[in-house]
């Protein structure tokens, strides 16, 4: 009797043990999206690259071939913490310059989602740039 008893109570915590960890397992998932752009990130980088021409002016910067900018898209959908790399000669100025620029774009970003809540998140775009300057330093 009493190996029945016994066993029964193994039998019942082996299924209350099993029970919480599936239901932990479905606690842990979340649910997530990108940030993302009306049109996508090349809509952005044609809308980005309008701006540029129409502010900047190239002319005095060293900029032929491909660029990286990396940059947050806040839960607002505005753009913040911009960096570009590779770095150029007075790349402080560039920039600028690409911030002032970057905030011409009338459209903003629909923000990433984490568990329905929007966040914060890192955006990375390719650019290529072509002008018709080059550095001969």
């Amino acid at each position: 009797m009493k190996k029945t008893i016994i066993t029964l109570f193994l039998i019942l915590i082996g299924f209350k043990g099993y029970s919480q960890e599936t239901q932990s397992q479905k606690e842990n998932i979340t649910t997530s999206q990108s940030a993302e752009f009306p049109g996508g990130d090349s809509a952005f980088a044609d809308e980005f690259l309008r701006m540029v021409h129409a502010y900047i002016d190239l002319q005095k910067y060293a900029v032929n071939g491909k660029f990286v900018f990396v940059f947050d898209v806040n839960p607002d959908g505005e753009i913040g913490n911009l960096d570009v790399l590779p770095k150029v000669k007075n790349s402080e100025m560039f920039i600028e310059d690409m911030e002032f620029a970057i905030k011409r774009v009338k459209k903003k970003w629909k923000p990433a989602m984490k568990d329905g809540q929007a966040v914060i998140s890192k955006k990375i775009i390719k650019i290529n740039f072509t002008t018709d300057h080059v550095d001969h330093d």
